[in-house]
């Protein structure tokens, strides 16, 4: 009888192993809401998405400080975020199948650790060109936690708690959102910018800390191959799936009309007739708080109505807020801004919850593509917006916002067609 060769034992020993593998995955089971461990997930990633949108945004109320320390116009202050967002963008095209290939949790804690450094970094430029670089490697750090986040939670969390996680998440981004610009705004006014941003990276160093203490490693990541050939074949499955195109490009639109108001919506309350002052543009970072309560809800309202008609609500909500800020009463445009808000994050969650839900392979890479459409909505319309601004004032940077938004009702009822 014919005895087997060596490489046909070796072969057999590598699928029987690979096969114990398989199996015990399938014994593994996903964090449900019930679980020890989701309330550590869940805070885990309630910090991150506090500090990376404390880091990101900060700079949103010390625009016009910005102009008038370093001499410049308010579309090259806005600069300071549409780079680091532009940047932001950038990485996620990598950091996105570098998790693929090498795991989840110790990307995002080193990007959010290189994050705090460099912002640690930004408070001690004396040039606005120095200035500009620190805070470009700022966005290129943090694409590394963002590409990530959204991709361990549709891994581990189990499919019915998705929404609800990415929600918590989002609301994180909310809080960190208005802290930061709250802080910067507030202490600004009584110190300096610089002030604020050494005290600002230095808690992101501390949340960098907590969320490797607090996070549990990956249970369902398997590795993919970074060789070019596997990465195009993944980028062609998602762009054939008929939802996944059309979630990158409202990425895009939710957040560019997210961040060109609250770009330039300081630059008009700081004059007249309102001659509101630096602490008080600062508060006004306080209506990000319905965005925590819009984002966590979003995910429980999705399970009943459908993740189409709450994307058509919400984006439908932004656009009621940006035509409100049109009017002249203080109380109506404050108004408007928190409608914009609460249907931006309540948007978001949909959108992003969405993608982990359609992307059949690859999920990493297919976050990376939606937030690189979403921040590069930031960077894009953030920028275009100072444009508006310099020469039709508010009304122009409300009337470009309005276009987009319609825009993005559009897609949301194209998405809800077809998916």
């Amino acid at each position: 009888m014919e005895q087997p060769s060596s490489s046909l034992i070796k072969e057999q020993a590598v699928n029987g192993d690979q096969a114990d593998s398989s199996a015990t995955t399938q014994k593994k089971h996903y964090i449900q809401r019930d679980d020890a461990l989701y309330l550590r997930v869940t805070l885990s990633f309630f910090t991150v998405g506090f500090a990376t949108f404390a880091l990101l945004y900060f700079v949103q109320p010390i625009l016009p400080l910005l102009s008038q320390d370093f001499n410049i116009s308010p579309a090259t202050a806005s600069l300071s975020l549409s780079l680091s967002t532009g940047l932001m963008a950038l990485g996620l095209l990598i950091t996105g199948p570098i998790s693929d290939a090498i795991g989840r949790k110790n990307v995002m804690v080193i990007s959010l650790t290189c994050a705090a450094l460099f912002t640690l970094l930004s408070s001690v430029m004396q040039s606005w060109q120095g200035i500009l670089i620190a805070r470009a490697l700022v966005g290129l750090s943090l694409s590394g936690v963002a590409a990530v986040a959204m991709t361990y939670l549709s891994e581990e969390i189990h499919p019915s708690y998705v929404a609800l996680s990415m929600g918590l998440y989002i609301s994180g981004n909310s809080l960190g959102g208005m802290s930061g610009r709250l802080m910067t705004g507030v202490i600004a006014d009584y110190y300096s910018w610089r002030v604020a941003v050494v005290i600002l990276g230095s808690l992101a160093l501390i949340a960098a800390i907590g969320f490797w203490r607090l996070l549990p490693p990956s249970q369902h990541f398997r590795a993919s191959s970074l060789k070019p050939k596997s990465l195009w074949v993944n980028l062609h499955l998602h762009f054939r799936d008929k939802g996944l195109p059309w979630l990158f490009v409202e990425g895009f639109v939710l957040m560019g009309g997210f961040v060109t108001m609250y770009n330039y919506i300081g630059y008009r309350l700081l004059e007249g007739p309102y001659y509101f002052s630096q602490s008080t543009v600062g508060i006004l970072s306080l209506i990000y708080l319905t965005g925590t309560y819009s984002a966590t809800k979003t995910g429980s309202l999705t399970l009943k109505y459908g993740f189409g008609n709450i994307l058509i609500a919400a984006i439908a909500l932004m656009l009621a807020g940006i035509l409100l800020t049109l009017h002249a009463n203080i109380w109506i445009i404050l108004l408007g801004m928190t409608a914009l808000t609460t249907g931006f994050f309540a948007a978001h969650s949909v959108a992003s919850s969405w993608v982990g839900r359609r992307a059949k392979r690859a999920r990493g890479q297919a976050s990376s593509l939606y937030l690189f459409s979403y921040y590069a909505g930031s960077s894009i319309a953030g920028t275009i917006g100072g444009i508006f601004w310099l020469n039709y004032g508010w009304n122009g940077v409300a009337f470009f916002i309005a276009v987009i938004l319609l825009l993005g009702v559009m897609i949301a009822y194209k998405l809800k067609s077809t998916c």
